[in-house]
């Protein structure tokens, strides 16, 4: 009888030339300090990479890259997105004036809110890179763990309700979660911050094994970027079930019953790879609050021994547990949190306030909203946001919070200045938050071209103007009152959170998007494919359609993504195709 031949074993994947360039950097530092002295406007692609973790992506800026002298591949405009760590968007006058500063002086004369709470700075180039990361530290910020294999900026409400203890404990949960999961590693000091003057050279790594240096990360970080965000049920504002990981707040009689844990949200997608997909975060547990850094850490030790270190695209922890499936990986996190989870509390998300607007902060004082279209804050022709913003932070001195929706809170204010701040805006050309329409506060758009290497088409630079276009339409409806978001990304790695809003307009190449419909402003539902491919110049009448089938035949206090939900996305657009044939009538 002949032997039974051994079973072969599958080789383990090869993992990705991202993990090499982390395996080999000696916690982060790789050569970036000697690549940032050799007076070329790049980095290698190892350090590239590496950067990410620093806070800062390099980019290179597709209209105004030059010819070469063959007269036929063109010179990369290489600059760089330098982005700072601000968790729960929670910052001072003094700070956010420096910011603006370093827009001017450093940047490309701008500077941009984020939808994490975070500020980012577009146009630096390679010579002033480390003065725009001093400067920063300098005023008490940072930008390590910015972007990266890391935990991202940790989002939290940024409404400053004073004496009100469970807003307060929240804020200050995030805040401690932050720097408990932010990275160890002495490279982002030595490079960017040790004074030139002594040269001193000190190892970027610690200890013989390196453990001493990251107890949470490790030598190679984690296999994807990591998001967190805390939430109230009551004003989901950060939308927490798009984190990789989520607390939402339980709270009974102004005390603070402990956090609802939820886990595997993300939004990105790859279009050429059928196997990416958008994620809610799933409901894992209840942890009391003496739990929360030390679920935290078990969720994210899980992600780091079992995410996919081989193929990027799907690395993030929604494809982990969904890999894994999810009670697997709740007996994973249990196991590394060394005791069971609870069930999670029935508390679960009802409402939400994008702050914006003026509201009593409960101590006398008052806070005010102000809508930052996209986030941008800029000086253009009349409209001079930036000079304003400037004005309003030297002469009131208010504390400032930024919301996830790209806006600005000034916070401490009296109630006289409520009639200075609506004088310093109209003065240089702004509108008040409550001289925008509904339509307008509740859109948001990402970056995209011409500096993001990712987009395929156009986002934060044609949404204001597509906003403009379908203002007069909404009015004819009569829904300018109507409360639904609209979110236009470049590219389906959707940035703006295009996947569970009720509109969402995804790049899908040049000058073409995917209408996605029926997600809400609760943030709880994802939405569903409308129409595929659809020119920008139609987006239009195809958004008016859909809203005057909304109109037609919409219950009574539905709203727009529940409405959409409810009659499917097959029977909104046979309506909406007949209405736009005209065989409804355009009344």
């Amino acid at each position: 009888m002949a032997d039974t031949p051994e079973q072969s074993v599958a080789p383990a994947p090869k993992p990705s030339a991202v993990e090499g360039f982390k395996e080999t950097s000696n916690f982060l530092a790789g050569d970036i300090a000697q690549e940032l002295a050799d007076g070329t406007s790049g980095f290698g692609k190892g350090s590239v990479q590496l950067l990410k973790n620093h806070g800062t992506y390099q980019q290179d800026n597709r209209e105004t890259r030059k010819k070469s002298a063959d007269g036929k591949k063109s010179e990369k405009q290489i600059s760089f997105m330098v982005r700072s760590r601000i968790p729960g968007g929670k910052l001072t006058a003094s700070q956010m004036l420096t910011q603006i500063d370093l827009g001017d002086e450093l940047g490309n004369g701008t500077c941009r809110l984020t939808t994490r709470q975070a500020i980012q700075h577009h146009g630096i180039v390679k010579g002033d890179l480390q003065a725009t990361i001093r400067r920063i530290n300098e005023i008490q910020l940072t930008t390590l763990a910015a972007c990266g294999d890391v935990e991202r900026n940790v989002m939290c409400c940024p409404a400053p309700i004073r004496n009100n203890p469970v807003r307060e404990e929240m804020m200050a949960m995030a805040e401690k979660l932050a720097e408990h999961l932010a990275p160890r590693t002495t490279a982002y000091h030595e490079i960017w911050l040790t004074d030139d003057e002594t040269g001193e050279k000190t190892l970027a790594g610690g200890g013989a094994n390196g453990h001493e240096v990251e107890p949470i990360y490790g030598p190679t970080y984690l296999p994807r970027k990591f998001k967190t965000a805390f939430a109230l049920p009551e004003d989901n504002c950060t939308d927490v079930y798009a984190n990789d990981l989520g607390f939402l707040t339980v709270h009974e009689d102004g005390k603070v019953l402990g956090y609802n844990v939820l886990a595997g949200g993300g939004m990105g997608v790859t279009p050429s790879a059928a196997k990416t997909f958008p994620a809610l975060a799933k409901r894992l547990g209840f942890v009391p609050p003496e739990d929360v850094l030390e679920i935290a850490v078990a969720i994210v030790k899980v992600q780091r021994d079992f995410g996919n270190r081989s193929d990027r695209k799907v690395a993030r922890l929604k494809y982990t547990i969904n890999n894994m499936g999810l009670e697997a990986f709740r007996a994973k996190v249990e196991e590394y949190f060394g005791k069971p989870l609870a069930p999670c509390h029935a508390a679960d998300v009802h409402g939400f306030d994008d702050h914006i607007g003026w509201f009593e902060q409960g101590d006398g004082k008052f806070f005010y909203g102000l809508n930052v279209e996209n986030g941008r804050i800029h000086d253009q022709d009349g409209f001079r946001l930036k000079t304003a913003i400037r004005q309003i932070l030297r002469e009131l001195s208010p504390g400032v919070r930024i919301t996830a929706h790209q806006s600005l809170l000034f916070t401490d204010l009296n109630a006289a200045d409520r009639v200075r701040i609506a004088d310093i805006l109209h003065d240089h050309g702004v509108k008040t938050s409550e001289e925008i329409s509904t339509l307008r506060r509740w859109s948001m758009a990402c970056v995209a071209l011409p500096t993001c290497g990712l987009a395929v088409a156009e986002s934060e630079r044609v949404l204001p103007g597509l906003i403009d276009s379908l203002e007069p339409e909404v009015a004819k409806l009569g829904l300018s009152e109507d409360a639904f978001t609209v979110r236009m990304t470049g590219c389906p790695n959707a940035c703006a959170r295009p996947y569970n809003s009720d509109i969402g307009l995804v790049g899908r190449t040049k000058g073409k998007y995917t209408i996605f419909l029926g997600g809400r402003l609760l943030g709880d539902r994802l939405n569903e494919q409308y129409k595929d491919v659809v020119p920008f110049e139609d987006l239009v009448s195809e958004i008016t359609a859909v809203l005057a089938c909304y109109k037609a035949e919409r219950s009574a206090e539905e709203t727009l993504g529940d409405f959409c939900h409810r009659k499917g996305v097959d029977g909104v657009r046979t309506w909406a195709d007949e209405w736009l044939a005209g065989s409804r009538g355009h009344g």
